[in-house]
């Protein structure tokens, strides 16, 4: 199976209670890859970078198993930055700079090898251009799509627009409210689920995620984390892990969908372990699997007599 991802390349800039990251490797497409790739080959990355993109990036996606055919590098522009800082209790972010750069004028165009490309995931990107990438797949299996509440504020109808065609909306919680005009997740999940995609995700930072269809509902827990270093890429990594283990197992029932949104929390819990990919670098099933049987038994219970 085949998972291509189209989202931002970043060179971040994170300053958290715990330290600070300069020009770190980032952006929405490169957390969501670096974790499915754990779970199917081939990822497929659509992206733009400056050419001043530093090798190493480079070279840590291709050495992952990461195909770059699909990335533009523009020559005599730069690579999208952002800033951001964190508050000491790592719920508030303040973003200290945004310089778009080549990514202001990105057009993802998908290789014609990209195009029978069996799951999508589309990450936080102008609504159009997740629209302009639906337009150019061929039949996929799944899409799943993110979204940020710039986007919710400013562009509600090609977000609308694009929402219809997704397989899977995945969303933060604050965001889930604001969408849905609500403060209740449960019927803001609802109020989604009926402008059009059959399964919505409502992500909920340390308290997990909510899964929900028309017909079921499914609350897991996130994993237990003694602390956080940096949150950034959290969202990402959750949609990679998520999208990597559909994509694995083939199986697009509840119940499996229910086992994609833990391992989607264990790959979030991982990539707050450090700045930017760097926990997620050097991962392997064994890990990644216990942290999923640690959710399991977190969460279980016996009925009383």
């Amino acid at each position: 199976m085949s998972l291509l991802v189209v989202g931002s390349i970043a060179l971040d800039t994170v300053e958290t209670p715990y330290g600070k990251g300069q020009e770190i490797l980032g952006g929405s497409a490169t957390y969501i890859a670096s974790c499915a790739r754990y779970f199917v080959e081939p990822v497929r990355l659509v992206g733009i970078v400056g050419n001043d993109f530093p090798d190493k990036y480079l070279e840590f996606l291709k050495e992952s198993n990461i195909d770059t055919t699909g990335l533009q590098i523009r020559e005599g522009e730069k690579t999208f930055r952002w800033g951001g800082k964190y508050d000491e209790h790592l719920a508030g972010r303040e973003t200290t700079f945004t310089e778009l750069n080549a990514f202001e004028t990105f057009d993802p165009i998908i290789p014609d090898a990209y195009k029978q490309s069996d799951y999508v995931c589309l990450g936080n990107i102008l609504p159009s251009l997740q629209l302009r990438v639906l337009d150019q797949i061929r039949d996929p299996r799944m899409v799943l799509g993110d979204t940020m509440n710039f986007w919710i504020e400013g562009m509600k109808d090609d977000l609308l627009k694009t929402i219809k065609r997704l397989d899977v909306f995945v969303l933060s919680d604050s965001e889930a409210q604001m969408l849905a005009e609500t403060k209740n997740l449960v019927k803001a999940g609802s109020k989604i689920i009926d402008m059009g995609p059959p399964v919505v995700i409502i992500k909920k930072g340390a308290h997990g995620a909510l899964l929900m269809t028309k017909d079921d509902m499914f609350t897991a827990p996130a994993f237990p984390m003694k602390s956080v270093y940096d949150p950034t890429g959290a969202g990402d990594a959750f949609a990679g892990g998520f999208l990597g283990w559909i994509a694995k197992s083939r199986d697009h029932s509840f119940e499996n969908l229910k086992r994609a949104v833990v391992y989607g929390n264990v790959m979030a819990s991982f990539c707050i372990e450090k700045f930017s990919v760097d926990a997620i670098k050097t991962l392997n099933s064994n890990v990644i699997d216990d942290r999923f049987k640690t959710i399991h038994e977190l969460s279980q219970f016996s009925l009383p007599d």
